[in-house]
Formats: structure tokens, sequence, C-alpha cells
């Protein structure tokens, strides 16, 4: 299918955090993707309305009827991705969100959509208790969203079935967001999924890393919990989140790419 539109809605992941700048804006694998459906389709048009650190509810309240507006039957596809903020939160329900996640994904499809859900990696070589744990939540939470992608027929990137996107170094400094080769490497795969030319390197697993010093890895460790960690919490335990007052990128379907801000 040759997609006229393409609207992304979500969390920090399709905000495109940690990615490079263009426009102003993180790029991130969604602006990646659009870049590619717009060589497609002179009049293609792409709408963002991502927003970092929102969650389930918020997603559903603010982004989801706003891209059913904006909505053109089938050759629109509507990428949704949210609901890892919820599952880390301390005060987290199953029994809440899978339920929320599968009425957002109901409505989204009810409007003729192509629809593009993402699963959440379980297993990130992390060890511990907290580590264990997130597993059995995020284990759960992949059910649900496989369960309600079948039902309304979502074409469903699972990275868990990509060992590849198990390593680090697709990481930020922030140990949370994809950096640059990362948002590339998802990119190519959402690529592939919907039929467009991709780069079928994407699965390659990146060349071994040299060892680091024991000494290194505590410095890097301690930079982090200062930088990232620590204003994390901070931000929790006053009830604040990152996405708080922020708009998202693109909320209107526009003419892409932005060639008049190159």
């Amino acid at each position: 299918m040759i997609f006229t539109r393409f609207i992304a809605i979500g969390d920090s992941y399709t905000e495109g955090m940690c990615d490079e700048k263009k426009y102003g804006n993180y790029r991130g694998w969604a602006d990646r993707v659009a870049d590619v459906m717009a060589v497609h389709n002179p009049d293609f048009t792409y709408a963002n309305l991502a927003i970092r650190g929102k969650l389930l509810r918020q997603v559903l309240d603010d982004q989801v009827d706003a891209a059913i507006a904006q909505v053109n039957g089938p050759q629109t596809l509507v990428s949704f991705h949210a609901g890892a903020n919820d599952v880390i939160r301390p005060g987290y329900k199953a029994e809440l969100a899978l339920p929320l996640y599968a009425k957002a994904v109901r409505r989204l499809a009810a409007s003729g959509a192509t629809l593009l859900l993402f699963t959440v990696l379980e297993r990130t070589g992390n060890t511990g208790r907290s580590a264990k744990m997130w597993e059995q939540r995020f284990s759960e939470f992949n059910r649900n969203v496989r369960a309600i992608g079948l039902e309304v027929g979502a074409v469903i990137a699972d990275a868990n079935e990509e060992p590849a996107f198990s390593d680090r170094r697709f990481l930020a400094f922030d140990r949370l967001h994809l950096n640059a080769v990362g948002h590339e490497r998802v990119a190519q795969a959402v690529l592939e999924l919907i039929d467009l030319p991709f780069d079928s390197s994407w699965r390659q697993p990146l060349p071994l890393a040299n060892p680091q010093p024991k000494i290194f890895k505590a410095i890097v460790t301690t930079l982090w919990f200062i930088s990232f960690a620590l204003p994390w919490m901070w931000r929790r335990a006053r009830g604040k989140s990152s996405g708080d007052g922020r708009s998202c990128k693109y909320p209107i379907a526009i003419h892409w790419p932005l060639t008049h801000l190159d």
C-alpha cells in the first residue's frame, strides 16, 4: 500500500527522544519512516502527536481523538506506542492499564486506518529484583498488545523477536531512550513491516565491544545516576513528568518533508 498519511502517537519513544535534532526537534524513528514514505507519494502528509513522559490515560485522552480526526481510511498509517511509562511506575496496576490500552487500540482501529503497534523489550540484560519484576510486567503487557493487535488486524512490531535490539549500545546515555543508531534500526524494521524499501542490515548485530575497565564503568554509572536517575526520582516524588507543559512536534498532518527548513 502507498500511504498518503502517517500519524504517530504515544510517548518519548515516538517523539524521538535522544535522536539527532532536525527542524528544531528530535528526529526519531517516526520522522525517519516519514522521510521514506514521502519519497513514494508527493502528496504525503505527516503528524506526530507524541509527547515524552505521557501515560496511557493521557495518550488516550489527548492524542487518540486528535489522530482519528485526521484519518483518511486505510491509506493512513497510525502508529501507537504507549504504556511503558505506566509499567515502570511503582503503583502500576495491570488490571487498569491493559483494558485501557485495548480500548485505545479498538478506537483507533474503528477509524479505518492501518494500525501499527509495538511491544516493549522484555529483557534488557539487567539483573536483580527490579529487572525481573519489569520483565514479568512487560511480558504480560506484550501479550495484551499481541492479542488486541490480532483482534483488530494491526501490524505489530515486536522487538523481542530480534535479539540485536537488546544491545545496550542502541541506548542513549540516559539508558532509557534510543540513540540515533537505535532510532535508525527501528525505522528500518518498521519500513520492512509496511513493505517499503529498507536497509536489510538492520538485523545485523553490532561488532563485539571491547571490554571496559571497571573504574570507567563506575564513573559512567555515577554520572548517569546524578544526571538522570536522581532527577527522575525527584520528578516522581513530586508527581511531575518530563512532558509537563510540552507540546507535540506536529499536531496537524503537514506536507512532508519540511524542505523549506533544510
